[in-house]
């Protein structure tokens, strides 16, 4: 999914964000962060960006 993320940037079409969750993360611990990130973030916020998770 990276891949396509990033070649999506480079050819400057929206890319609406991505989010990566490692396999070495819990399902809940995935759960919780994607919750924080929900409730914390604005409209917009993470739009052409890949983040990877877990956060911390």
């Amino acid at each position: 999914m990276t891949n396509f993320a990033y070649e999506r940037m480079q050819a400057v079409l929206a890319m609406p964000g991505l989010f990566e969750v490692s396999r070495r993360v819990s399902v809940g611990l995935a759960i919780e962060e994607i919750l924080v990130i929900a409730e914390c973030s604005r409209e917009g916020e993470w739009e052409g960006k890949v983040r990877f998770l877990p956060l911390r």
